[in-house]
């Protein structure tokens, strides 16, 4: 009955280390669900990526696995390990980092925009 009920309503069970447990990309990032106007992302990555920033859209970081390393330009790097959040305001100049294999979540606006930093 339970699982009928599920699937009638249209509902799906996602389990965050099933679907990145066997993820070696150097980086990888998809949506995991959509929520109304919002999106959940989830990187699974090693490196850096671009200094950017979003002018439309905050942006909420969730550590899973891992460390990972915001830098800014205008202030200190912010660390962040297991069960870690941080939320980024629109229009904040940053870059994400991780010396080994991490997991994030990340919320964001459907629209977001990322606009590269030279």
């Amino acid at each position: 009955m339970k699982n009928e009920l599920t699937k009638e309503m249209n509902l799906e069970k996602i389990n965050l280390l099933e679907i990145t447990k066997h993820i070696t990309d150097n980086h990888k990032n998809f949506v995991v669900s959509n929520v109304n106007n919002h999106c959940l992302r989830i990187a699974v990555f090693t490196g850096e990526y671009d200094w950017h920033f979003h002018s439309n859209s905050d942006e909420l970081f969730i550590v899973l696995e891992g460390e990972l390393l915001i830098d800014f330009q205008d202030r200190e790097t912010i660390t962040l390990k297991p069960n870690d959040t941080l939320r980024i305001p629109a229009g904040t100049i940053h870059r994400t980092r991780a010396l080994k294999r991490t997991v994030n979540l990340c919320f964001e606006d459907l629209e977001a925009d990322t606009v590269i930093v030279e």
